[in-house]
């Protein structure tokens, strides 16, 4: 039992990814249930969703979890910019018999300097609060902790960690190349390293400063010890709960999850503005088109993406999804999400248990 565990009762040193747009109160309470942290991600909620959605969960399960926000800077308006990228894309609108939107709008509001969502997690008061993209002001870190939250934040460098301590996060997730959807990386206009999630743990470990959880490539209890027995406190795992059926991702993704696609994944900005990974798709391919222009700011190019996805589904055609994925995508084990964190528990006592 590591000090992760027993600070939330934990059976299993293991946090469930948050996964916006996937995961779900019933994913999220079936780890909970099963001994795991559960998490649920509300950055892509309007304050009233994201209440909804906690309500949700809470109605579920009495256990910890992990509540999950986006604290981005404010998105980047280049209305020039903007309008060349939906002019590149006005093709592929139209093989769907569709057009782009007219302009793009900021689709998601990010949890810095928000008010409102700041107040809607005040209440719902999680045992566990997790940053994505970067660090909230520090009245809202100060108020979280006063409320009781314990605060983890993802972090794809030393550096980055280094600024999470210095603003009172509690842990940070050490977010490696392999992980499937959204890169951690506080400016995602800065170099980055891609640190594979063994090199940035054990960076991480040397330092010191801070508890670290490995995020990036694990896939089942071999890879939650060998995360362990490297300095980690636990792991988060995302990709491996994406054919759960409690999880929201769609027919067609699971089933290019269960194929020969599930080898393949890229490293993309088309289709949010910010670089993820995700399974190669029709999508992904548009990095071949010559001449293609800049990807506009996220959210907003993501504003972009999702509509193309609604045309290109609405016309019978699925490759055109944010179907996210880590590089550990063809071990995926489709199972309710309880009895994958108990396989998950048994494989690492069998690793762990003396011979």
């Amino acid at each position: 039992m590591t000090d992760f565990c027993k600070g939330l009762d934990l059976a299993l040193p293991l946090i469930q990814a948050p996964m916006a747009g996937t995961s779900t109160p019933a994913l999220a309470a079936q780890v909970c249930r099963a001994g795991a942290l559960g998490s649920l991600a509300i950055g892509h909620l309007d304050p009233a969703g994201a209440a909804a959605a906690l309500a949700d969960l809470a109605s579920r399960t009495d256990r910890p979890f992990n509540v999950n926000l986006f604290a981005h800077a404010p998105a980047a308006v280049d209305l020039a910019r903007e309008a060349a990228w939906l002019d590149a894309l006005r093709t592929r609108f139209a093989a769907f018999g569709a057009a782009p939107p007219a302009k793009l709008s900021t689709i998601y509001d990010s949890f810095t300097g928000n008010a409102a969502m700041l107040g809607v997690v005040l209440a719902a008061a999680p045992r566990v609060v997790s940053f994505h993209f970067g660090l909230p002001e520090a009245p809202a870190i100060a108020a979280m902790k006063a409320a009781g939250s314990r605060l983890l934040a993802s972090v794809t460098s030393r550096a980055e960690a280094e600024a999470a301590r210095r603003a009172g996060i509690d842990m940070v997730i050490a977010q490696g190349w392999e992980a499937g959807g959204h890169r951690g990386v506080f400016d995602p206009e800065a170099q980055d390293a891609q640190l594979s999630t063994a090199q940035l743990l054990a960076d991480l470990v040397a330092w010191g400063e801070l508890p670290v959880i490995a995020a990036g490539g694990i896939m089942d209890g071999r890879g939650i010890a060998d995360a362990l027995e490297a300095g980690a406190a636990a792991v988060q795992m995302g990709t491996a709960f994406l054919a759960c059926p409690e999880s929201a991702s769609d027919a067609a993704y699971r089933a290019r999850l269960a194929s020969d696609a599930a080898y393949e994944t890229v490293m993309t900005r088309l289709i949010s503005g910010r670089p993820a990974r995700c399974l190669a798709n029709d999508f992904t391919a548009l990095a071949q088109i010559p001449g293609l222009p800049d990807v506009p700011a996220y959210p907003r190019a993501y504003d972009a993406g999702k509509a193309l996805n609604a045309a290109a589904k609405a016309a019978g055609e699925t490759g055109y999804g944010a179907q996210w994925a880590g590089t550990g995508a063809p071990r995926v084990r489709p199972m309710g999400a309880a009895d994958l964190v108990r396989t998950l528990g048994a494989e690492l006592a069998a690793i762990q248990r003396p011979a």
